[in-house]
């Protein structure tokens, strides 16, 4: 079968989450992804290393089915092999602070000059305006998207949320652009311009925290559990805030991720009064309708916990979902790296590393029909030069030894 982006030349500069995450995804698609690095290496080759002097898994997770080779793209001669990459390639991405490749002279108007199919994807950590020069990192996207100031209890500090969102969320939009950027040449026959800013995407993925803020303008959200409001949407812990309440109630025997998420919908109201012992509370007029329960959402789950604080979280589950109720048990990292269907279906997939040997990983969590991706390593630093170099653009083995020597790959 082919590959959905088979044929798609992608000349990756990125470093760290952002960037990779995202070409990353285009690499698993299909596209030959070629990691153009400084002949240091991606700085997370080094970056909490678990084995010495070797490919550290934050590299590794981020960076596979690529291709990787050095360059210095400061030196003269890097430069003209910089401007040959581009006319070979399709989509150039780059993540690095605002400005860095116009200082170099690769301008959007002199990328666009050399190769005019080409898409250029940039990943910043803020749009034009005042922010524009700040240093992002992931929390730092959090704390100005509005994720930290909504998550949390009420009457703790804003809490940052374990998944990247402002780094893998912000990878996601940037593929998205690339991808209707690809498919807007196939009409125009030109490249353009993708730009995505790390607080924007994070703001994107908080969405539904900005319609409550207008919300509050016409009353308190009863859909919280939180009894008094200001003039922001608040931290509401694990409330899910939307239409049907939820919340996680702790089960047997009591561990730090011995929880169970449990969502109460009207027709699941009444199987849940009987699982945990109180059927008279599926017809008692103060219970009964999901209007009598919402200024009591906190009693209502307090009655589950009682009954699911008896039992092991996979024997709640088994009982909520017998009876329809929509349910999920707090998994933690070690339940999902060694859970058997994630492992089954490819989303956690082992791979063999020369140095590493075998390791796990995400797989793509994009399935489709025709196009199954095949989940590879990570490359050594370099380890395509010659490949890339000598054998696609016609560089001698004798000039490739000297730029080697020079420092220029």
């Amino acid at each position: 079968m082919t590959k959905a982006l088979e044929g798609v030349r992608v000349l990756d500069m990125t470093h760290v989450q952002s960037g990779p995450s995202a070409t990353q995804i285009l690499a698993w698609l299909g596209a030959d992804v070629v990691k153009l690095e400084a002949p240091s290496g991606d700085i997370t080759r080094r970056q909490l290393r678990d084995l010495p002097d070797v490919d550290s898994l934050y590299f590794t997770m981020l960076n596979g089915n690529k291709r990787s080779i050095t360059l210095n793209t400061k030196s003269p001669e890097g430069k003209e092999i910089f401007q040959r990459l581009i006319r070979e390639s399709d989509v150039l991405v780059e993540n690095f602070a605002p400005g860095a490749l116009d200082r170099m002279g690769f301008t959007w108007d002199a990328l666009r000059a050399t190769n005019p199919r080409l898409i250029y994807a940039s990943i910043k950590g803020f749009g034009p305006g005042a922010y524009a020069d700040y240093k992002a990192y992931e929390v730092i996207a959090q704390a100005m998207g509005g994720s930290m100031s909504t998550t949390g209890f009420e009457q703790g500090p804003p809490l940052a949320t374990g998944a990247q969102i402002g780094d893998s969320g912000t990878g996601m939009h940037v593929v998205a652009g690339i991808l209707a950027a690809l498919y807007s040449r196939t009409v125009t026959g030109q490249g353009q311009r993708v730009e995505v800013a790390m607080q924007d995407a994070v703001l994107n993925l908080c969405r539904v925290k900005l319609r409550d803020q207008q919300r509050l303008a016409h009353g308190p959200l009863n859909e919280y559990p939180n009894e008094e409001f200001t003039d922001e949407v608040p931290r509401s812990g694990n409330a899910s805030g939307g239409g049907q309440p939820g919340w996680a109630v702790r089960t047997a025997p009591g561990g730090p991720n011995d929880y169970v998420y449990v969502i109460v919908q009207p027709p699941g109201w009444a199987p849940i009064t009987e699982i945990i012992g109180h059927p008279e509370l599926a017809q008692d007029p103060e219970w009964a309708t999901p209007e009598a329960r919402l200024n009591k959402l906190d009693k209502m789950f307090a009655l589950i916990e009682e009954w699911s604080s008896l039992h092991p979280k996979w024997e709640v589950l088994a009982a909520l979902n017998d009876r329809n109720v929509p349910c999920g048990p707090i998994m933690s990292t070690r339940e999902i790296i060694e859970d058997p269907t994630l492992n089954d279906n490819g989303i956690v997939a082992t791979v063999e590393h020369p140095e590493r040997g075998a390791y796990k990983t995400v797989g793509l969590p994009i399935r489709l029909s025709d196009s199954p991706a095949e989940i590879t390593r990570s490359p050594l630093l370099g380890e395509h030069n010659t490949d890339i170099y000598g054998d696609e653009l016609g560089i001698p083995a004798e000039e490739l030894a000297s730029l080697k020597a020079n420092g220029v790959i």
